[in-house]
């Protein structure tokens, strides 16, 4: 007999409900929930797809353990007992930087994601620490931490209110958004036109995002932070600059207009190859639109400026009085924040407090750039141990980082690697353990990072739709047996992971003057928790402790786990709100408009405007049907127009002689590719493009549709050398190839 079920999407950073058709303990539908407080009823393919992903029989349902060179099926308690035998011996030896932690871009789509690595890597005291962040969105979390004193600190574009929207190297209606929850993007974007508003969009592609706009600029790859420069320099040399409520805290405006004196718009056009006409146009159309957004992603994060791209986008919204304003750009408001503090001057945020031992990378957020883990592992220097121990969860940095050929020799040079995987892949098959998670719909669900991200305050949570099928780990249960196993713990019960976290929360919470539980027993507030387990208890002292909780009886009409279960489909918390000056944290307790590391890094700004690039760059492209490596196992992902061809212009296809589907071969500094050619005009001439997370033909994984149309890792191009230097984010586009007809 069928039932239904609702669960949240964990597949991309939209987070839609869905309604789940299950026959017996199989997910065989799955379709938008139309109640859903946030997401009414939309869908993309990928959650259309959640049975095939969720069913994929490739999936591991027992760990692994490395016995002789080969990865056999074992107990939990024959891997648990490996872990803690295999790491433990590493730290006493070696000192805890020895082991490194790679999460992946999964990690903040699950609860247990968000809940235990940060003990990890606390109990662990690892300074080798990297994420995908480094491949992705580190300059947003930079410049948010330079300019407000909190890395976290990332404003959405309000975008069901706007009324001009500037979206620089980002394609939402591909990707569904990203570091800006919104599901429906799509249709979002069509709203704005229909009320009148106008879309502006900056890409050398011709996306569909472009073909829904107003005005399509085809940016030279990699000039993004300058022509954002170059706008901010017409809002200051024209007098259109009008902070309103802004203006009692923000410092630094003068400073700010010395500092890109140089940023003409004449002196930028041709880096740009955008005239100095439009440039002017847009800025002056930006200051004189009743409420305005700029949203920068991606393809203006992984370039050589991709910090300084990503401050300024802030700037041109604090210039224009747009800053948490509503119709312009607001800080979310999620459910399970601490309660704010106090306004005021906080500690700030700090880059580069420590480096990496071979390159000198200083961190940033507390990583180190992912692209610099192989030579971390693989380079024995005067200057500490290198990694010999590796934890790696949800995570497939060989496909993903640069170099991966590099980086799979120095896995195997490891002596001893966990892996965290629901597959045997690239990565992962380098493990002597390997602890797979279940399939989504045996898991809890609750948005601890997107809600943070969301374009609406709202709160969701969905338990498992499907009992734990027999044989199978809990993944909340799996990473708290990890700690413990990685800690000295090994053998204790894991329930006393999250025992432990509640009780020192609880016992700081009500010390704080502000909380609304202060000087009260931490003891009889612990008594009050609900939940069937430690993450559910956790997850209702969040929220009881939130800005909308109950603050333990304190609020009888906010939040607990009681009131959400209660309602299935969500809680609308309402629109996003002005949140200044509460949520600035820098020394100052003013947004800090030209920070110290800014300022130094601009020199390298003014040297790109004497840059031009010589002969083809390439940059990547997202696909509606896919997101990272990890789904291209899943047939109904793959396929059309999601394939792995490299996107090349008319013009550049006749100068070569390459004619539209024959195999051409790419050539970059790290290593060369022989993909076949997709002749388009969606792109501009001089650029090429290739997608992300292909590259499925390396021995020994289990992955078995993959394998049958591998594609090409666009990132072994790479040699791991660029970065941005103040973030550590790899560049991933905008660099030099080679491409040559043939195979």
């Amino acid at each position: 007999m069928s039932r239904t079920a609702l669960r949240i999407c964990p597949l991309c950073e939209a987070t839609c409900g869905l309604t789940l058709t299950i026959d017996g303990t199989r997910v065989t539908g799955a379709r938008g929930d139309r109640e859903d407080v946030f997401s009414r009823g939309f869908i993309c393919p990928k959650g259309a797809a959640f049975p095939a992903l969720d069913g994929d029989p490739d999936r591991l349902r027992v760990p692994l353990v490395r016995e002789n060179g080969e990865l056999r099926e074992a107990t939990w308690e024959e891997a648990f007992d490996a872990v803690a035998a295999g790491i433990r011996p590493v730290v006493e030896r070696h000192g805890p930087h020895s082991v490194g932690v790679v999460l992946g871009n999964p990690n903040v789509h699950t609860v247990a994601g968000a809940l235990y690595p940060p003990l990890l890597l606390g109990a662990l005291g690892t300074r080798s620490v990297f994420t995908a962040s480094t491949l992705d969105q580190m300059p947003k979390h930079v410049a948010g931490g330079l300019l407000y004193g909190d890395a976290g600190a990332i404003p959405v574009p309000d975008l069901d209110r706007t009324a001009h929207l500037l979206l620089i190297g980002a394609n939402p209606l591909e990707s569904n958004g990203s570091l800006c929850t919104a599901p429906d993007f799509p249709g979002r974007l069509r709203a704005l036109r229909a009320r009148g508003g106008t879309l502006t969009v900056v890409d050398p592609r011709r996306t569909r995002t472009a073909e829904l706009a107003d005005r399509h600029l085809a940016i030279r790859p990699g000039a993004d932070a300058l022509l954002l420069a170059a706008m901010a320099h017409v809002l200051l040399e024209e007098d259109l600059t009008d902070l309103a409520h802004l203006a009692p805290h923000v410092q630094g405006v003068d400073e700010l207009r010395d500092a890109i004196r140089d940023f003409t718009p004449e002196a930028v056009a041709e880096a740009c190859d955008i005239d100095a006409v439009t440039i002017r146009a847009l800025a002056r159309e930006l200051a004189a639109a009743p409420t305005a957004a700029v949203y920068g992603r991606i393809g203006s994060c992984t370039v050589p400026h991709g910090t300084l791209a990503s401050w300024l986008v802030d700037v041109l919204n604090i210039l224009t009085g747009n800053l948490d304003r509503p119709g312009g750009v607001l800080f979310p408001q999620a459910a399970t924040d601490r309660t704010p503090r106090p306004v005021g001057p906080g500690r700030g945020f700090a880059l580069g407090r420590w480096h990496s031992r071979v390159s000198n990378h200083p961190e940033a957020k507390g990583e180190l750039p992912i692209s610099a883990l192989a030579e971390e592992i693989d380079t024995v220097t005067a200057e500490g141990e290198p990694i010999r121990a590796l934890v790696v969860v949800a995570a497939n940095p060989v496909l993903s980082a640069p170099d991966g050929d590099r980086l799979d020799e120095a896995l195997d040079s490891l002596d001893f690697m966990v892996g965290v995987d629901p597959y045997l892949n690239e990565t992962s098959r380098h493990a002597h353990v390997v602890l797979p998670p279940p399939p989504p719909s045996q898991s809890p669900h609750h948005d601890f990072a997107f809600n943070a991200l969301a374009v609406r305050n709202q709160v969701r949570y969905t338990r498992p739709a499907v009992p734990l099928e027999p044989g199978r780990m809990a993944e909340t249960e799996i990473l708290a047996r990890l700690v413990l196993a990685a800690t000295g713990g090994h053998g204790t019960d894991p329930a006393a992971v999250d025992a432990l976290v509640i009780e020192q929360t609880l016992r700081k919470a009500v010390g704080e003057p502000h909380s609304p539980v202060h000087g009260r027993d931490p003891r009889e507030l612990a008594a009050h928790l609900t939940g069937e387990n430690g993450p559910e208890r956790r997850l209702d002292m969040m929220l009881r402790l939130g800005p909308y909780g109950d603050g333990f009886g304190v609020r009888p009409d906010g939040l607990n786990l009681d009131r959400l279960l209660a309602h299935p489909h969500g809680i609308d918390l309402g629109p996003l709100r002005p949140r200044l000056p509460q949520r600035l944290k820098t020394v100052s307790g003013r947004v800090e408009l030209l920070p110290r590391p800014i300022a130094d890094d601009l020199p390298r700004l003014r040297e790109a405007l004497r840059e031009r690039p010589d002969g083809l760059v390439l940059v990547g492209r997202r696909h509606l049907r896919s997101n990272n490596s990890w789904m291209h196992n899943v047939p109904a992902l793959t396929g059309g127009s999601n394939r792995c061809t490299l996107h090349i212009h008319p013009e550049d296809a006749v100068r070569l002689g390459v004619r539209d589907g024959a195999p051409v071969r790419v050539k970059g500094a790290g290593g060369e590719v022989t993909v076949p050619a997709e002749v388009t005009d969606r792109i501009r001439p001089g650029v090429v493009s290739l997608p992300h997370g292909w590259g499925h033909d390396r021995p020994g994984t289990r992955l078995t549709h993959a394998s049958t149309t591998p594609g090409v890792n666009v990132n072994q191009l790479l040699d791991g050398s660029r970065l941005d230097p103040l973030s550590g984010n790899a560049v991933l586009n905008g660099f030099p190839v080679e491409v040559t007809a043939g195979g």
